[in-house]
């Protein structure tokens, strides 16, 4: 690919905030996003943004009692389009943001800070019933469904003895019928497990040697595909989830980038060989992912093992002088995205040329 080929990554509008924004997600179907964090004194404040014109208009602001540290709309229709958010208090709510005043849903999911959040079974995207996952600091992974009040219908917890981890991030994939479905969470010492929820077993486990930033399936409704976690130490991984070893487990490629944290990692919800990922130092990298002529072979003894593919930088832009602590992909408009930095800045970037 030429330089003349490359994609380019353009800011097109940046805005100053007076507080700190945690999460930034598109509303789906529309041009609005919302933005969630606390203000100085100490509440939580979710915002709605509509892009009018080549601007920004604050269509709401909703002042709650905890800051806000997540969201997501991965469990709702698309008709309801409800936010689903965790707090510092380790509350679970879900809100119509029509009517935002009380949660539609609420429950004491964690007894720590939920510090991410994932959604599965709505917007058309994945078969099965709608649900939530939360990873919290107080070293639980949890599943709820909106229907089901108070109770979670999965509880990834410690085992007896064992130290709790702080669970840094989540993320539901292989939902691509009624029956299967995983989460995936990472921990903060470089723990990376992967339950499955149809037979409430681990099915898998492995560390990366840093604490796990961000986690990512190329996609939630398809069998497991590939799988991104990035991490302290400037580096992600990439896991080829097609072919499982007993012994060895899924192949991988690793890519050092951002020379910081990468905080975050997206792929492109119209092509998944796209991620983007944002780093500790304020830049945004957009790499393409590229498979092995053949995903997987036989070790020594005749067992099917994977075999990881090859990731190359495709675009850099560094938009701020902070770390960039949330990104998300428009699903509807390509190569739109919103992120946000904790230099309290949004910034909205996008693809002018196509893939």
């Amino acid at each position: 690919m030429s330089a003349f080929e490359k994609p380019q990554i353009i800011a097109h509008i940046q805005k100053g905030f007076n507080y700190t924004v945690f999460d930034c997600k598109w509303v789906p179907c529309s041009a609005k996003f919302v933005t969630m964090g606390n203000f100085a004194r100490g509440t939580g404040v979710i915002q709605l943004y509509e892009i009018q014109h080549g601007d920004l208009k604050l269509l709401r602001e909703i002042e709650k009692a905890k800051p806000i540290k997540c969201g997501t709309f991965g469990a709702t229709s698309l008709q309801q389009r409800y936010l689903a958010t965790g707090d510092f208090g380790g509350n679970v709510h879900i809100w119509n943001l029509e009517a935002p005043e009380m949660p539609v849903y609420s429950v004491k999911g964690h007894k720590e800070i939920i510090n991410a959040i994932d959604g599965v079974g709505g917007l058309g995207i994945g078969e099965g019933a709608p649900e939530i996952v939360t990873g919290s600091r107080d070293g639980t992974v949890k599943v709820w469904d909106p229907r089901q009040k108070d109770d979670p219908v999965a509880n990834m917890e410690p085992v007896q003895g064992e130290n709790k981890r702080d669970c840094w991030t989540v993320a539901f994939g292989n939902a691509y019928n009624q029956e299967e479905r995983v989460v995936c969470a990472g921990y903060d010492n470089g723990d990376i497990k992967l339950f499955d929820l149809r037979n409430m077993a681990l099915r898998w486990e492995t560390n990366i040697k840093n604490g796990v930033c961000s986690l990512e399936f190329d996609r939630k409704d398809i069998s497991m595909n590939k799988l991104v976690a990035t991490s302290l130490e400037a580096k992600f991984h990439v896991f080829d989830m097609r072919t499982q070893h007993p012994t060895k487990g899924f192949a991988s490629v690793s890519e050092k980038a951002h020379k910081s944290t990468v905080w975050q990692v997206r792929h492109l919800p119209q092509n998944r060989e796209l991620f983007l990922t944002a780093g500790g130092a304020g830049g945004l990298h957009l790499w393409k992912y590229e498979y092995p002529i053949q995903r997987s072979k036989k070790d020594s003894e005749g067992i099917e093992m994977g075999v990881a593919g090859s990731v190359s930088l495709l675009q850099n832009v560094t938009l701020s002088t902070q770390p960039i602590s949330s990104l998300d992909w428009s699903p509807d408009k390509r190569g739109l995205c919103v992120c946000s930095s904790f230099d309290q800045t949004e910034a909205e970037d996008t693809h002018t040329s196509s893939f």
